[in-house]
């Protein structure tokens, strides 16, 4: 008769299976040894570790595979999505340690891969490997669309589902989750296909478009270019990053809906809205405030620019087309309140089930306009009870007061720890004023920078930042859980 699986055992078959996979994710990019055979050298950094996993891995699967399994209990599904996400990146950091960076810069880099930020230590990304670059653009593909996906097609739909949503995704496209997934790569693969054509046709080199395309699609911003979509400098490859990131950071049930010409259901989503509210609020003040402070004397060219940075901000990416300091003097090359306005929209983020960070536009929304129901009730009539609701996925939902309170509850979380970490990151001697910038593109994994996070930075730091990416793609409540449940079973045990 087989053993039955449960709890921590569970979670260690579930983990051995994921292990092999992030091994053959990690041979991946050896693919490209077709094109750039002058690279074989650099196979063994690679090879090494992606074997290794998958031997580990399914040693463990052997071990557990005649068993029979039962369901995760309660908040073990947190503790397996976070330690399917931190065994992703230890096991993805090993290239990058053969190849000759530090531990901690390798942890860092692949933390900024899979959380999609997009914030880097590789001082020039234009003279690093292929392999790599291709690597680093892989890993925020795989961490935008979700790690766990795959893992959860394998997993009763009930179950699964749990810790799909555990990992940061609201949505399930189709009643089967194994469908949803197909339909997820579907729709992921079509866009970073047409992007990918989109720019050869518009001057850009095919390795080049293929690593852009990826990261636009998966709101990531590493890019093959030290500085970044700049590098380009066209108007066309502005145009096609800015679509990309648009579709990245929008809920996956609106692409469904797009798909299936809904436009009105498109029309009738409370983040669509807020969207194309703020975009058409922020940037012609961002514009006007570039002309006012006399950056290049031309509006027209001063909306080109606000309109990508904060895009790209919103969207939680991180590419940019112009520079934002000085690397020589570190003086700050854009007016101050610019960056404020920066700061602003990486905090609040994209769609909320889409592969983009930060709160999420639907949370903003559901917060202001609990507030705002809060103190209309209050002046009005108490006798009249009212129900307020909220558009979403082109259906008017019921804003209830737990909906209400746990939006306002993330928010202030949210805020809280971006504090915490802006003022841990200025213990290092950094201003305040770049700290928050830095923490805010960390937090949101948004991957702009102000010259904090680089090849230089303090280990110190850069574990900071490690963290508040982390924790920004979790989704914060995610790993706290997931700690808590290991701390209580650790003091059952010890009290039993």
């Amino acid at each position: 008769m087989s053993k039955t699986l449960n709890g921590y055992k569970l979670i260690a078959y579930y983990l051995g299976i994921f292990i092999m996979m992030i091994g053959m994710i990690v041979l991946v990019p050896l693919i490209l040894l077709i094109f750039y055979k002058e690279e074989a050298s650099l196979a063994y950094c690679f090879l090494i570790p992606g074997f290794a996993a998958i031997l580990f891995g399914f040693i463990i699967f052997l071990v557990f595979r005649k068993t029979e399994k039962r369901n995760l209990e309660h908040s073990q599904d947190t503790i397996l999505v976070v330690n399917v996400w931190i065994i992703a990146i230890l096991v993805s950091c090993l290239p990058f340690v053969c190849y000759g960076y530090s531990f901690t810069q390798s942890i860092f880099e692949m933390t900024s891969g899979y959380s999609t930020t997009g914030l880097s230590i590789i001082k020039d990304v234009e003279v690093t490997p292929h392999l790599f670059l291709f690597f680093r653009s892989l890993t925020q593909f795989i961490g935008g669309v979700g790690l766990v996906l795959i893992l959860t097609c394998a997993i009763s739909d009930k179950y699964g589902f749990r810790i799909y949503t555990a990992e940061g995704h609201s949505d399930k496209l189709l009643p089967n989750l194994a469908k949803s997934a197909r339909l997820i790569f579907i729709i992921y693969f079509a866009y970073i296909v047409l992007g990918i054509i989109a720019y050869v046709i518009s001057g850009m080199p095919i390795f080049d478009a293929v690593n852009h395309a990826m990261c636009a699609v998966a709101t990531g911003g590493f890019s093959v270019k030290n500085a970044s979509i700049l590098a380009y400098n066209s108007v066309a490859i502005e145009i096609i990053t800015d679509i990309l990131m648009i579709l990245g950071s929008t809920s996956f049930v609106l692409h469904l809906a797009l798909i299936r010409f809904k436009f009105k259901d498109l029309w009738h989503d409370c983040e669509i809205r807020f969207f194309l509210g703020y975009i058409l609020l922020i940037l012609p003040l961002t514009a006007l405030l570039l002309f006012l402070s006399n950056y290049s004397n031309d509006f027209w060219y001063d909306l080109r620019v606000s309109s990508f940075q904060m895009i790209s901000c919103l969207t939680t990416t991180g590419f940019f087309s112009v520079p934002y300091f000085d690397p020589s003097t570190m003086a700050k090359l854009l007016p101050p309140a610019f960056f404020g306005f920066m700061i602003i929209s990486m905090v609040i983020g994209g769609g909320l089930g889409s592969t983009s960070g930060a709160i999420k536009q639907f949370r903003v929304v559901a917060a202001v306009k609990g507030i705002f129901y809060e103190i209309k009730d209050r002046l009005s009539n108490r006798k009249v009870i009212k129900t307020h609701f909220i558009a979403r996925y082109g259906q008017d939902v019921e804003m209830t007061n737990n909906v209400v309170d746990s939006n306002i509850k993330f928010v202030l979380v949210y805020i809280l720890v971006l504090i915490v970490g802006s003022l841990a990151i200025s213990c290092f001697g950094y201003e305040l004023g770049d700290s928050l910038f830095e923490m805010s593109s960390a937090l949101g994994t948004v991957g702009l920078s102000v010259g904090v996070a680089g090849a230089s930075t303090p280990y110190g730091v850069l574990w900071i930042l490690i963290g508040a990416m982390f924790l920004g793609r979790l989704e914060i409540y995610i790993v706290f859980q997931a700690l808590i449940r290991i701390f209580n079973d650790i003091a059952r045990r010890q009290t039993m």
